[in-house]
């Protein structure tokens, strides 16, 4: 409950805009300047702050190409601190589909054959977030923000139905791309009532950004072995699929905490640490 009410507070102020969402107006003030840490688009006529992974996407695409020490510094220093807890605890787009997993229907997880999809979200990182916009340019040399552009779900969701709803003008000129945005998202919208944020696990390239952090973050998981039975109690109620006694910072973690509630020996803690003594 604890973690549901800061998710839902962190997206109601990541969205405070209101007024945008009447008038179908994109805030353009120097708010806008300052990034968020998880996935908000920032066409959501109600965002404050710039989803960084579309931040990013639009300096490597600008006509001159400048290393930008703001947009990269921020996801490492968030890396650093908290890695997947952010997609855990911080990301709008991570509770909707939370939310749509609470729908009643039967549930299915992962198998072994198809958990090597995880490292697809690594292939849509480095194909569409850098290399297509960096090498893909028009003839004044302005690339595409591919991933925002022809995948990103959470944009289709947070921008673009909103924004098409509020503007005629914008009905008119709706074509094949906002159909293909919007059967992405009503895959992703299934997907998420029968598995546990599959956007997230397979196809997020800032899940995949922070996940790269989650083994050297300062917030981490600690299993105690001293006082660990190997029950895997923790990674039977892991809805990701991790063995939480062998890897507590894998990953995959989101940091959702609900291994360390579930274990008997309280073997299990979340620490902010650079320590692994305890790690089995």
């Amino acid at each position: 409950m604890k973690r549901k009410m800061v998710q839902i507070i962190t997206t109601l102020i990541t969205n405070s805009n209101f007024k945008g969402f009447t008038e179908g107006k994109i805030y353009r003030g120097n708010i806008k300047k300052v990034c968020v840490p998880g996935l908000n688009c920032y066409s959501c006529p109600g965002a404050l702050g710039s989803c960084p992974i579309g931040s990013l996407q639009a300096v490597i695409s600008s006509i001159k190409y400048e290393f930008s020490f703001y947009i990269v510094g921020i996801l490492l220093l968030l890396g650093t601190l908290f890695g997947r807890f952010i997609c855990g605890w911080l990301c709008p787009f991570g509770l909707f589909q939370e939310l749509l997993n609470k729908i009643p229907s039967p549930k299915f997880k992962v198998s072994k054959k198809f958990q090597h999809l995880k490292y697809v979200k690594y292939i849509i990182l480095v194909v569409f977030v850098f290399l297509l916009p960096m090498f893909f340019v028009n003839d004044i040399g302005l690339g595409d923000p591919a991933f925002c552009k022809y995948i990103c779900p959470a944009g289709t969701l947070e921008g673009g139905i909103p924004l098409v709803l509020s503007n005629d003008s914008l009905k008119s000129a709706i074509g094949y791309l906002f159909a293909w945005k919007m059967a992405l998202l009503v895959i992703s919208i299934i997907l998420s009532i029968i598995l546990f944020r599959p956007f997230c696990r397979f196809i997020c390239p800032l899940g995949a950004i922070y996940a790269l952090f989650n083994p050297i973050s300062l917030y981490r998981l600690e299993v105690d072995q001293h006082k660990c039975t190997s029950c895997r109690l923790c990674s039977n109620k892991c809805k990701l699929d991790i063995d939480v006694y062998k890897n507590p910072n894998s990953l995959e973690c989101i940091r959702c905490g609900e291994c360390v509630s579930i274990c008997p020996q309280h073997a299990i803690k979340s620490a902010i640490t650079h320590s692994n003594k305890h790690n089995i």
